[in-house]
């Protein structure tokens, strides 16, 4: 079982890397995301792996960072959600992202990814939204709040504040971010009006 590759970049296809590792050229099938940060031709990298054994292949995928593979694994664990389909939502959103969409609902941001329909969409949200929270990587400080937003059980001028935000053209991830960093400056007993306020100051930054 091949666990992470370090090498140098041999090639780089449209779904693919090629990692020389001391004379022998791995295949990696990547995400879109993955393939523009990786690197260039001749230049060291490193991919943490996830192994496919099938009676008539082995196949190598590669992930820039242990949370990305964990994302793929889990996507997968959905109905209608293979290897294919995995990657196109990693291509389209990073973990911390993907984990705010669940928690949030956002099937839209979700469908956003080739091949995920709106069927396949309102399944990873339902699916994955009580295992959202424990891969969330950098977005995990604001998640309880993104969850009970999506849950409909948000305070009355929390989500009437997220509400109001997104209205003004806001994404709802962003006002969501907003208003907790409100919460934190006006206290838990803030009305709607004073956490739209707040959540404005926040914006502008």
């Amino acid at each position: 079982m091949i666990g992470k590759l370090k090498g140098t970049i041999d090639e780089i296809g449209d779904d693919y890397v090629l990692v020389d590792v001391h004379g022998v050229c791995y295949v990696a099938h990547c995400s879109a995301r993955t393939l523009s940060r990786i690197g260039s031709v001749g230049e060291a990298c490193i991919l943490f792996i996830e192994t496919y054994v099938r009676e008539d292949q082995l196949k190598l995928f590669g992930f820039m960072n242990a949370l990305e593979r964990e994302w793929f694994n889990l996507l997968q664990s959905v109905q209608g959600v293979g290897a294919k389909v995995a990657l196109a939502v990693l291509s389209t959103l990073t973990p911390g992202e993907l984990a705010n969409a669940i928690a949030l609902q956002d099937k839209t941001s979700i469908s956003r990814a080739n091949g995920v329909g709106p069927k396949v969409a309102v399944r990873i949200v339902t699916e994955l939204k009580n295992k959202a929270p424990a891969f969330a990587g950098e977005a995990s400080a604001n998640i309880g709040l993104k969850q009970e937003l999506g849950e409909g059980v948000a305070s009355a001028p929390v989500a009437d504040a997220v509400s109001a935000l997104t209205n003004l053209g806001y994404s709802r991830d962003q006002a969501a971010n907003a208003v907790a960093a409100a919460m934190k400056t006006a206290g838990e007993g803030a009305d709607s009006a004073k956490l739209i306020r707040l959540g404005l100051k926040e914006l502008s930054r």
